[in-house]
């Protein structure tokens, strides 16, 4: 192989856990709660327009759904174990704060090699992608998986005091369960050669308390309360940070988010069918070129992206030699563009 070499998609897979729990089943459980608010019947779907989403079995694991997904990425790609030369857990979620949740996926996968966390909310996939590609690019590492495990539905805040309270969790009751991996490997970096074309990342890091799981970390270690061990949105309700980052990308990464544009497919972070709708619309996506796997799937985190590939490839919507375009937005607040020759 002469030159760079290039970091190539070898095979993407999801792992979705069979329990699944609708909008009526989520407010359900909120009534059952005994919190002073219960949203009134058909709001949360009205609002969300999601249907239901993936809720793992108990003891289920983040590392269980990750190495899961592993084992069908590695028998799709035709890699066995020892191949590997890093394994990356990338997600939103984790098993513990220490260890790393990598060395416990590795550990159940069998496989013996470098293993570290990458953790950056919904675009912790989209960095690990990132950092694959470098390292191959310099030829540290051949064959790199990326694993993804997220056991998001614990953040739902289902005791509520009132109404602005229901509004600002509103982000929680979306989130599903998910595993998700990749497998990368070096391969020749030619024109016309399949791999990672190009990458591009940005944000507003000062708008990072727009939306946040706060507890388990230094500011809130010990903490029980529900405003620390949910995801909740703070500010302006009308205006969020985080609605502002289609914005923040078109004007900071045009030549990057025109590039994407041109792809056969586009995968974007989804948390619900309105905001699916509102990023098309504003970055000027050809609605021919998305699907909205959100409707059925909720918001599966960092596994988002990869399950939106799956999905295009089940449906033929992408064939080999075809370009898909990644587009992550994330809390932080940041964004992230792939572009991915198959």
């Amino acid at each position: 192989m002469s030159g760079t070499p290039r970091a190539r998609l070898l095979a993407t897979a999801v792992q979705l856990p069979l329990r699944y729990r609708t909008m009526e089943g989520i407010r359900e459980r909120i009534a059952a709660s005994g919190g002073a608010y219960v949203p009134p019947p058909g709001l949360l779907e009205d609002l969300t327009g999601v249907r239901g989403v993936h809720v793992r079995d108990e003891g289920v694991q983040a590392s269980d759904l990750a190495a899961a997904a592993a084992v069908k990425a590695l028998e799709e790609a035709g890699t066995d174990r020892d191949e590997v030369d890093l394994l990356l857990f990338a997600a939103t979620s984790h098993d513990l704060l220490e260890p790393a949740t990598a060395h416990i996926v590795a550990a159940k996968l069998g496989i013996v090699c470098p293993v570290f966390d990458v953790k950056n909310a919904c675009n912790s996939v989209l960095n690990a992608l990132e950092t694959a590609c470098a390292f191959i690019a310099v030829g540290r590492y051949r064959t790199v998986l990326v694993c993804c495990g997220e056991t998001l539905t614990e953040t739902a805040r289902l005791r509520l005091p009132d109404h602005e309270a229901f509004l600002r969790s509103m982000p929680g009751y979306t989130v599903s369960d998910a595993g998700a991996a990749l497998v990368l490997t070096a391969g020749p970096g030619g024109d016309d050669d399949p791999g990672v074309l190009s990458m591009a990342f940005g944000g507003n890091p000062t708008a990072w308390e727009a939306c946040t799981v706060s507890g388990g970390g230094s500011m809130h270690g010990r903490s029980t309360d529900d405003e620390h061990t949910t995801l909740q949105l703070h500010g302006n309700l009308l205006r969020n940070d985080l609605d502002y980052l289609p914005t923040v990308l078109q004007y900071t990464a045009p030549q990057e988010l025109e590039a994407v544009r041109a792809c056969a497919f586009i995968a974007f972070h989804q948390i619900s069918v309105p905001q699916f709708h509102d990023t098309s619309a504003k970055l000027g996506l050809p609605a021919g070129q998305c699907l909205a796997t959100v409707t059925e799937h909720g918001n599966c985190g960092a596994a988002s992206l990869p399950l939106q590939l799956v999905r295009a490839r089940e449906s033929e919507r992408v064939e080999p030699g075809d370009t898909v375009g990644l587009i992550g937005l994330a809390s932080g607040t940041c964004y992230g563009l792939a572009r991915i020759r198959l």
